[in-house]
């Protein structure tokens, strides 16, 4: 098993996501064969979800930390493109949820530990389960379903 990580640079070179949406900071573990990752989400008070959600209590969005979850396995899905499939060019669309779970509040000064594991491909669909932990206790989990497409050519004006 070779593992291997990725700053915030190699993030943005995989993910199209930018500022305020990329909600991928690091990934400490990638095993493109084992189809895992474990990404780091650093939770601040700075961003812009925070002023009104809800602005004396801030609490990170579910369906903000779903996606931060779809992110991290997009990042599996990308890695086990075969040999030859331009990954600049590639997308991963976010296809289906199940099972989503939330078991604890996620904060400012909070550190979210994704793991998203590669399942399997039925009928053109990748499928994903990834939890969320904070301090080492689950936050969150879900399945995970997504849609290979490569990236449209634009059309000439």
């Amino acid at each position: 098993m070779t593992t291997k990580t990725l700053d915030i640079r190699d993030i943005m070179d995989l993910l199209p996501h930018r500022y305020p949406f990329l909600l991928i900071d690091r990934v400490v573990e990638l095993d493109e064969e084992g189809g895992r990752v474990v990404a780091i989400k650093n939770v601040t008070y700075n961003e812009p979800q925070f002023t009104g959600h809800f602005p004396e209590v801030p609490v990170m969005p579910g369906v903000l930390i779903v996606e931060a979850m779809a992110q991290a396995c997009a990042i599996v899905a990308l890695s086990r493109l075969p040999e030859g499939v331009d990954r600049k060019n590639s997308l991963f669309y976010f296809a289906g949820i199940d099972k989503a779970r939330f078991k604890r509040v996620v904060q400012p000064g909070d550190q979210m530990e994704i793991e998203g594991k590669f399942l399997r491909s039925k009928m053109g669909l990748g499928l994903f389960e990834a939890v969320v932990r904070v301090d080492g206790k689950v936050a969150a989990s879900a399945e995970l379903m997504c849609a290979y497409r490569p990236v449209p050519e634009r059309q000439a004006s």
